[in-house]
This record gives C-alpha cells, structure tokens and sequence, in this order.
C-alpha cells in the first residue's frame, strides 16, 4: 500500500511538472534575436470546381501545386477552397486578390464578388471562368467586367500559339517578349469585339504566325483576331484564355502543362504582384558590360559557344568547341530595348546571335547573322547563380540550348522550350 501511494505521488509530481514546463514555453518570452516570419505581403484565395472535365481537373491540381511554390518565393500567401460559399463579404475581406482557377461562382455568390470587385478587390481569372453561352444571365460579369459576351468557337486539339504582346507598358507584360510562345491550351473565341470597348485593354493577342491554329480541320482557327490576355481599366482584373491541359483521356494522363512556358509563367507572376500591390518583378541589376567581350561556357558540357572554322559570313553555325580564347569564342552584349541585347562576334561585331529563319520552333538553329534590329537577333540575359545566365530570344521567348545535353564538340545551338536545365545555362567570363 505504501509503495502504490509513493508512486501515485512520484506520478503526479512528474504530471505536475510536465505541466508547468509547457506553460513555461507557453507563456516564455521568444530568444532574443529569434527569427520571425515575415507577414506576406498580401493574401490569395483561389476557387475551383474540379469536377468537370480532366483537362480542366488537371489545371487545378498542377495549379495548386505551382502557386504555394510561387507563393513562397514572393512573399504572398495562396489559399485554395471549392467551397464557393466562402466567396461571402466577410471572407473576402481577408484577402486582396481572388482568382477563379475553373468555373464561376453560382449565383448566390455572385453579388458579393461584384461588391469586392467594384470596391477595390482584384481578380485572375483563367479559360473556362470566362464560358458562357447565356452572358445575359450575369450581365454585370459577362458583358461589363470581362467585356467577352457569350462564347463563339474555340480550337480543337490543344495546341500551343504564339502570342503577340500588345501592350508591353503594363505591369503584367513588361518582363515579355514582343511575342512568345504559349504554354498548351484550348484557345476560345467570344460574340464582343473587345477592341470597340474603350475600357478594355488587350495585352496579349494570338499572333498571324499561329495560324493555323488546332488539329482538327473543323475547329481550327485559318486567320482572325483573338485576344487572350486583357484587362478591364475600370475594376483591378486580368483575364487570361489559358488553361486547358491536352490531355489522353481514354487513361486520364494529362500531355502538357499549363505552366511548362517560363515567359507566360512571369506574366502570371508580375500580373499576380500587380493585383496584389506588390508591384512588378523588378529586373535584376545587370552586371554585363555593354562594351567588354564575353566567352560563354556551357554548364553541361565545360564547352565554349563558338563561330564554327572562326567564321564571320552570314549563315555561320553557332556552335559549342573545346574552349581556346580566340575571338570566335568572345561576344559583347549590347542593349537595343526593353531589357535586351544583341550579341556581337568579335571576329565581326556587326554579325549577331540569330535564330536561323526567324523561326518559333523548338530546335531552330543558331547562325550568325548581320545585325538589323530583328527580334529574333536580340535576347534577355536571365541571371542565375554563380555567373550562370540564360538567354532568352524576345521573338520566340525560347533559350538559347545545347541540344539533348550534348557534351560533344561542333554540337551546332538551338533554340528550346525554356526548362531550367543546364544545357541552358552559360557562365559569361569577361575576356
């Protein structure tokens, strides 16, 4: 009996201690110089469906996944919900940016929406947000706020396009190319023309050199104007066509990803920024000399980017070589606008970086050209760590890329689908 109640009580004093050292940490003044975490610098409520249609499905879940991670990095916060009764006044007034990722809201939801909208909120919207086939239904959404009316036609299978830039000027579109190439997606037409609407802005088109835009001969787009990134002046909004995965749908496998274009990716980042007061992506502070010559080596490869046999004609392959500091392997980078450069050849410094036939393609050979103002003749060095850049065409929006990550020497360069790897990062070296 006495040794049950002495561990009773050994019991209870270790319960009683345990206790009081909680409420130590509980209530103990945080160590000095513990770091705090930085409040965002505004917050993102994202709605969506999710249940019709797996290109749509797919969007969503590689959306919710891409934005925390873009989140994180600039300083936002990203809450994603399909309970669309949370779009009320009251939760709406917690955040400063809503998007709506696959559907619009049902109708008790919608007067809420228009009342955060018209008093100062912001909105991103993508693809299916804008369908419609009865505008009348929410007037204020479809006729005023967006400007688009009912949908018209749309393009069938899910391609890429080339997007051309028509207002470079706003915060959203200023890191971007005068044209780019999109990510895959279903592109929509609508009844309005948005061009006679004084309060809309388009700031991003389908460019000439699309079309024929789709696979299927019966929901292919031959020639036309379609935009598909604007803006309404009057509200703090984007709309953007995008975000229609192509998808196999006998497996339910999705074959693209709307977030696999690196340029249409900083459009979604600076127009986010923008919604969110956070302003634009500033650029980089650009260490690069206009007047130094440069050697550019490969990350994969240790190689050098090199005027093939030393040549300055028109039409000389760009290539990677066994490095050796001769001028065929020095460049000088100078500005033309807009944050980018032309890419002199020491040899000849009239002769350029050029992408052979002005081309968008993925794979596009390199060549040296005489410089004459092309788009294609001029790139965005992009830092990266460690004296690694990568170099951007403003007419595709494509890096310049060592192909297949060859290591090989006479390897000519291309132009490739921006991916992050090192067959697309060059270390400059000032010569």
């Amino acid at each position: 009996m006495i040794a049950r109640t002495r561990r009773t009580v050994i019991r209870r004093s270790a319960q009683l201690l345990a206790l009081c050292l909680a409420l130590v940490t509980v209530f103990a003044p945080p160590a000095h110089g513990a770091a705090r975490a930085a409040a965002p610098d505004f917050n993102v409520i994202a709605f969506y469906n999710g249940t019709w249609d797996p290109a749509h499905i797919s969007f969503v879940r590689e959306a919710n996944q891409w934005f925390p991670q873009i989140a994180a990095q600039n300083n936002f916060s990203y809450t994603a919900t399909n309970d669309w009764s949370r779009l009320n006044t009251a939760n709406l007034a917690q955040y400063q940016v809503v998007i709506f990722l696959d559907d619009l809201p049902p109708a008790a939801q919608r007067p809420a929406f228009e009342q955060y909208m018209r008093g100062g909120g912001a909105w991103l919207g993508f693809h299916v947000s804008a369908y419609t086939d009865n505008p009348g239904g929410w007037d204020w959404y479809h006729n005023q706020f967006l400007g688009s009316g009912a949908f018209q036609t749309n393009t069938w299978g899910p391609t890429t396009a080339v997007l051309r830039v028509e207002n470079g000027s706003h915060p959203s579109t200023s890191r971007l190319p005068a044209t780019f190439t999109s990510s895959v997606s279903e592109w929509y037409s609508w009844s309005r023309d948005l061009r006679t609407n004084p309060a809309i802005d388009v700031l991003a088109s389908v460019d000439p050199s699309s079309f024929p835009l789709g696979t299927d001969p019966n929901q292919t787009w031959y020639g036309g104007y379609y935009p598909i990134i604007w803006t309404n002046t009057n509200y703090k909004m984007l709309y953007t066509n995008f975000g229609h995965n192509a998808m196999d749908y006998a497996r339910d496998v999705p074959l693209s990803s709307t977030f696999a274009s690196e340029v249409q990716n900083r459009f979604l980042i600076d127009g986010l920024r923008w919604l969110g007061g956070g302003g634009s992506t500033p650029p980089p502070t650009d260490p690069i000399s206009p007047t130094a010559w440069y050697s550019l080596t490969s990350k994969v490869s240790g190689k050098c980017v090199d005027a093939r046999a030393a040549g300055t004609a028109n039409g000389t392959a760009i290539q990677q070589y066994t490095c050796n500091a001769s001028f065929a392997q020095q460049y000088q980078f100078q500005p033309t606008s807009g944050g980018y450069l032309r890419v002199n050849n020491r040899n000849n410094s009239s002769r350029v970086l050029d992408v052979t036939n002005v081309s968008t393609a993925d794979n596009a050979p390199i060549q040296l050209w005489t410089y004459s103002g092309g788009n294609n003749q001029q790139w965005q060095a992009v830092p990266e760590a460690d004296g690694y850049y990568r170099l951007v065409n403003r007419h595709s929006g494509k890096c310049l890329d060592v192909p297949g990550g060859s290591t090989a020497d006479s390897v000519q360069l291309v132009q490739y689908a921006c991916n992050g790897t090192a067959a697309q990062s060059f270390r400059l070296v000032q010569r």
